[in-house]
């Protein structure tokens, strides 16, 4: 999709314009603080008075945050990719609509009664009270969005520490959230941030007594970080999704599909599809058919020449001592995460078209492609002889992380094996992976997956925690 650089010049002289009154708004009510100790105790003010408001007027709120990830959405997807230079925007305002439409909000939070003879038993979900949540620079709208939702949904009042690689676009999500919030009758500062993001804000949040909840979306170091912090926390965390395609699939709406999830937003969800695993009969069929639905196909020295734009190589000494050899390890370059598929290509000079959505290559079980998770339209094809080396290498290069998994077959019992070999979070069958978060499938949305903490796709009841109320002998009606 190309730019409209007018219109970018527009949204971000009014941002730069919002953002400062934000900086300098006296009464406090955009959320955007100097200080993660005023940005605390605000969104504390803030739950205080949500405390206060029934269940059926906090649906209210959340209706209002709804509406403005709908108007919005066009708007803040040009920003994201504008100042974050990641993603797709077409992509971007289908995952701020899906968020919108998708997020569960106060419907999840289920009462539970028991009653007999000793009397009467209530179990509520309950607040947390101020959450602090670390979103990511990948999606800095609709994890905001997302998260926003479901934590006030539940109760909750919010400090953000947004990427500082996108954190205008972040603030700005904040701020027209709070004015939504206000309008529908809620309180000011439910959501809260720093105008200037950085590690040693996040740390200070992390740390801050004020705190009561942390919920990380990012990388292995950051979840690391929530989960070492003392406090209760759920951790997003990375994923490397291998999709595995069978003999009995049906080929061209598994290529089709692949494509389609794996360039969505450019690679950037941890969702997407980032190697695929294909019974060798069946592979060039599969790659046939994945050009003809926006892939490029390079083989030898393209293969290595794209490694050495988009992998950056580093050398260990052996664990064993200094007398070995050492050994090579990669880390994807940060320049072409999100970036089209043409931009990648130009780096080694290949000149395509804009249909062209993702790069494809063959490559080897161990190949650097195949192991690290590029997030971006790079997409490695592995042939194995069979169902059971194509699950067996499925389960080795997801690394653990029990996040995501595709599988295009349809043999029921190929399906059933893997699922269970595999053990992720989302397991999706014969689409794209996108399916998974609920576009083009059944199911509510997240931007939140925990996988390393275990609440999977969260939703309001993830941020809740259980308190039972007990009446002894009484409201025994039978």
């Amino acid at each position: 999709m190309t730019i409209d650089q007018s219109l970018v010049a527009k949204i971000t002289a009014e941002v730069i314009a919002r953002v400062q009154e934000s900086k300098s708004d006296t009464a406090g009510n955009s959320g955007i603080f100097a200080t993660i100790e005023e940005a605390v105790k605000a969104a504390r003010t803030a739950y205080n008075q949500l405390k206060k408001l029934s269940i059926a007027q906090r649906e209210e709120l959340i209706q209002a945050m709804r509406q403005v990830a709908r108007d919005h959405a066009e708007e803040l997807a040009e920003m994201a990719v504008t100042e974050s230079g990641m993603g797709r925007v077409a992509d971007k305002i289908i995952k701020h609509r899906l968020v919108a439409d998708k997020t569960p909000g106060t419907e999840g939070l289920r009462t539970e009664a028991w009653t007999g003879d000793r009397g009467l038993t209530l179990l509520e979900m309950g607040p947390y009270g101020v959450i602090g949540s670390i979103t990511p620079t990948t999606n800095p709208c609709a994890t905001v969005l997302c998260n926003a939702i479901g934590m006030i949904a539940a109760g909750n009042a919010v400090v953000f520490s947004p990427h500082p690689t996108a954190k205008n676009t972040s603030l700005l999500t904040i701020k027209l959230l709070n004015e939504a919030i206000i309008k529908a009758g809620g309180p000011a500062n439910l959501l809260t941030a720093v105008a200037e993001p950085s590690l040693k804000a996040t740390n200070a949040m992390m740390s801050h007594p004020g705190i009561n909840m942390l919920v990380a979306t990012g990388g292995p170091g950051v979840v690391k970080a929530v989960m070492s912090s003392g406090k209760k926390a759920i951790g997003a965390g990375a994923g490397n999704p291998p999709a595995v395609v069978d003999e009995t699939a049906d080929i061209e709406k598994a290529a089709r599909d692949i494509i389609a999830g794996c360039s969505f937003d450019n690679n950037l969800p941890c969702i997407a599809e980032k190697e695929v695993i294909v019974v060798g009969c069946v592979a060039d069929k599969l790659m046939s058919y994945m050009q003809r639905y926006g892939a490029y196909l390079i083989s030898g020295q393209d293969i290595d020449r794209l490694a050495k734009v988009i992998l950056t190589e580093k050398e260990e000494l052996a664990a064993s001592g200094c007398t070995e050899k050492p050994k090579r390890s990669y880390a994807v370059n940060k320049k072409f995460v999100g970036k089209d598929a043409k931009y990648i290509l130009s780096q080694i000079g290949i000149n395509v078209p804009d249909s062209v959505k993702v790069v494809i290559c063959e490559a080897a079980a161990d190949h650097p492609f195949v192991l690290e998770e590029l997030m971006m339209p790079v997409l490695p094809v592995v042939q194995v002889k069979d169902i059971d080396a194509a699950i067996e290498l499925a389960v080795k290069v997801e690394h653990g992380n029990r996040h995501t998994a595709i599988m295009h077959s349809k043999n029921v019992d190929n399906l059933t094996r893997l699922a269970k070999a595999i053990e992720t979070t989302i397991f999706v069958k014969n689409a794209p992976s996108f399916a998974g978060i609920g576009v083009g499938g059944e199911g509510f949305t997240t931007f939140t997956i925990a996988g390393p903490t275990g609440e999977g796709l969260t939703s309001a009841r993830s941020f809740t925690r259980q308190r039972r109320c007990v009446l002894v002998d009484g409201f025994s009606i039978v």
